[in-house]
């Protein structure tokens, strides 16, 4: 209890720029926090589904099977159903339909990252603002015979370093958010792309030995 009583203390003496610098702070853990939901709930591959696709010459009825138990707004799912939709058609069709889908589900996973890409660099220099209104209320306090409050002057320094480790630590923490759910992201749509290349695959063979059959 006292630490959290010293750290408000602290953020109190940080001036005006602590308020902004707070909103970023919590902004960007929504975003993080919703990121992290989204790929938990909606971008989550599981074995069976993998195992599946995997499989040579699996039945499209087993993978329908498993996809209806999926959400309808999971990512493999809406994924594999436009596949599965357009297998009759040629293949090359199928890919520009898939390819489609993976644009629009990549532009989902993608959705507010631009904002953690912001507070990156916003919240630094937002620290620097008050860093630097801080150091001047020291200033304006030191009088032509010397120091004449300093009561004053060192508040104005705690103002100064508490915006610069604030604005710091608020970067620091959505840069790594954002590394991590961009490359996230980047190994999502490649395992989709990989898949997708299996479906295809599979799409070309029945396709052969439709044409064997009917020769």
């Amino acid at each position: 209890m006292q630490e959290l009583n010293a750290t408000w203390t602290a953020l109190k003496l940080g001036g005006f720029t602590v308020v902004p610098l707070s909103l970023l702070a919590v902004i960007a853990l929504a975003i993080m926090l919703e990121k992290a939901f989204i790929y938990w709930k909606f971008a989550r591959l599981s074995h069976d589904l993998l195992n599946l696709v995997e499989t040579y010459g699996f039945a499209w009825a087993d993978l329908e099977k498993i996809l209806s138990g999926l959400d309808d707004r999971h990512y493999y799912k809406r994924f594999f159903e436009v596949v599965i939709s357009n297998r009759h058609h040629p293949s090359w069709w199928t890919e520009s339909r898939a390819a489609d889908e993976a644009q629009l589900i990549e532009t989902s996973l993608g959705r507010r990252l631009w904002v953690l890409e912001t507070i990156v660099t916003a919240a630094p220099l937002l620290g620097l603002v008050g860093t630097v209104i801080g150091m001047m209320r020291a200033f304006q306090v030191i009088g032509g015979e010397g120091v004449v409050n300093p009561t004053a002057v060192t508040g104005g320094v705690a103002e100064a370093l508490i915006a610069t480790v604030v604005g710091l630590l608020i970067a620091l923490i959505a840069l790594f958010g954002f590394n991590y759910f961009s490359r996230l992201q980047s190994q999502t749509m490649d395992e989709m792309e990989r898949l997708g290349t299996r479906l295809i695959d599979h799409i070309r063979l029945d396709q052969e030995e439709s044409s064997h059959e009917a020769a």
